[in-house]
């Protein structure tokens, strides 16, 4: 397969949003199955497009590049392509290899749950680093193009039962930051079972753990409650809408590069908000 075709691929995982890892030759030595720059394009779910020579050191590769995916880290792999790895392959080449393993990060969708004014202006700044707006809200006074123009997606709809259907990816963001109590409950009990990237809520500490209080009362594991950042942000003192958007923003572009964890910790210094419901006391009977 030529270069071009995976070439091709490449630019149509980044346009529709979905990771995947470039696996290249950089050096080859002695009798090898194929040149420098030959590229292998592997995705998530095991889809490959192109090939490096076949064999047991591609498939060893491919190995690599999934993992690639999830650390989001770019490795080298050294191959020889003599003894045990040659023999098994049925490839007697007698050659040395390197590939380097380059994850390919698509611009993150973004899911903003709630269009009021944190949303407004939290999309306008997420969209200047990058991230892919979709905006869902039940009313279409709030959800409209006038207020959300670098959106590619605008649902008016009723929020729950979008969120239930939707297939959210699973490199997705997303932010809960609806008009109410009611439906901030709706909304995260609907979006707490799904695999994201990230899941915020906005709220104070009390509202946050009346919620949760809630759903775990309805059968919700706390395990999934604990993957949830919430308070929504990193606690930078914020006030206004505006200063807010920017925290919640910060907290994004943190568990993007890997300095924010799925469960709210990263590095030190990352002062995030994230709140954890209590563990419930354990009674021993009498």
């Amino acid at each position: 397969m030529r270069n071009e075709d995976v070439f091709e691929a490449v630019a149509e995982a980044l346009k529709r949003g979905e990771p995947a890892a470039l696996v290249t030759i950089i050096r080859a030595q002695g009798s090898t199955p194929q040149r420098v720059g030959a590229k292998m394009l592997v995705f998530p779910d095991g889809r490959i497009v192109g090939t490096i020579g076949g064999g047991c050191y591609e498939n060893e590769a491919f190995w690599k590049a999934k993992t690639a995916i999830e650390t989001r880290e770019p490795v080298i792999a050294r191959y020889e392509l003599a003894d045990d790895l040659a023999e098994d392959s049925g490839l007697i080449c007698g050659g040395q290899m390197e590939v380097y393993i380059e994850p390919l990060e698509p611009a993150p969708a973004l899911y903003l749950v709630g269009a009021g004014h944190v949303a407004y202006h939290l999309a306008q700044v997420a969209h200047t680093v990058g991230f892919r707006l979709h905006v869902i809200d039940d009313r279409e006074k709030f959800a409209n193009r006038e207020r959300f123009p670098d959106a590619e997606e605008i649902v008016v709809d009723a929020i729950p039962e979008w969120l239930t259907r939707a297939e959210l990816p699973a490199h997705a963001f997303a932010v809960i930051l609806t008009r109410g109590h009611r439906h901030d409950l709706d909304a995260l009990r609907a979006l707490a079972p799904k695999q994201l990237r990230y899941l915020g809520l906005i709220g104070s500490r009390a509202k946050v753990a009346r919620i949760y209080e809630a759903l775990e009362e309805e059968g919700i594991p706390a395990e999934q409650l604990r993957r949830v950042h919430a308070p929504v942000g990193l606690n930078l003192g914020a006030v206004t809408p505006q200063e807010i958007a920017v925290s919640i923003l910060a907290e994004l572009i943190g568990v993007k590069y890997g300095k924010i964890g799925a469960e709210g910790t990263g590095t030190p210094g990352a002062a995030s908000l994230r709140w954890a419901p209590p563990r419930r006391a354990e009674t021993t009977p009498a």
